[in-house]
């Protein structure tokens, strides 16, 4: 349970609460805050205290150690003082938990194997996968508007048609480096052809089904092992996330 100021929620929490809603799960892409994943927030004088848990007991260290380090780096750029974000009931919480501190590389707490010690190569995989399901969900909300111009259609008209699917790709775009002026377009910028269109879309829809799929298995396990849990405090007071917690032990599924 968080304290509520006396005065109602502080300005720094709401700000806290920000900050994190901008960190989303790398596999999921979708925010931390959404998702039930910020178990508590506690603001005191020159600290900012998070604490997160996920859905299982043995969700992926390199996922978890992304979540907790964004967080961190969230919260140390939207205000003063020292942050401290701490993984809860996770089989590697003692090395996250001291490495994020050190400001470490996940390399300094678990072996690569010389390869992706700071999980660049892992981000720009979850990165481009979320810019496919978000194309795809461009596409499905142009179809009945533009018919068999899809591969045509340019990211300012999209903009007008279907703005709100728009800005997801447009978002995941700059999340990416990558630059078109197609509102459907490959990895590398180009506009998806008509010829290639069918098979493109049966693709994206494969990773969109997935994305989606495993963002409602999560929830489910969440919801699970801790009981329901507040996802939108700050509409109402965003020092407060109470998470009905029960045993946290020890839901053994891996995502």
């Amino acid at each position: 349970m968080i304290p509520v100021p006396a005065g109602g929620p502080s300005a720094a929490a709401a700000a806290a609460w920000a900050a994190l809603g901008r960190v989303r799960d790398p596999e999921l892409d979708q925010p931390i805050t959404d998702l039930g994943f910020v178990a508590s927030l506690r603001i005191e004088p020159g600290l900012t205290r998070v604490e997160l848990q996920l859905p299982t007991y043995f969700c992926a260290p390199n996922f978890a150690w992304l979540m907790v380090a964004d967080a961190r780096d969230a919260l140390a750029s939207a205000g003063d003082g020292r942050v401290e974000v701490v993984l809860l009931d996770h089989f590697a919480a003692d090395e996250i938990n001291a490495g994020v501190a050190a400001a470490g590389g996940f390399g300094s707490r678990f072996d690569t194997d010389g390869g992706d010690p700071v999980l660049a190569g892992l981000r720009e995989t979850f990165d481009r996968k979320a810019h496919v399901a978000a194309q795809e969900r461009l596409a499905r909300a142009l179809a009945a508007q533009v018919g068999e111009r899809l591969p045509d259609v340019t990211l300012a008209e999209a903009a007008r048609l279907a703005p709100d699917a728009t800005d997801a790709v447009v978002r995941r775009r700059a999340r990416l480096g990558l630059s078109s002026e197609f509102a459907i377009c490959d990895e590398r910028g180009a506009p998806v052809t008509a010829d290639r269109l069918p098979g493109w879309l049966r693709f994206a829809r494969t990773v969109r089904v997935s994305v989606d799929g495993n963002a409602a298995l999560c929830r489910g396990l969440l919801e699970t092992r801790y009981g329901p849990t507040r996802t939108d405090p700050a509409r109402t007071d965003p020092t407060r996330t109470d998470p009905a917690r029960t045993d946290p032990a020890r839901t053994g599924s891996a995502r």
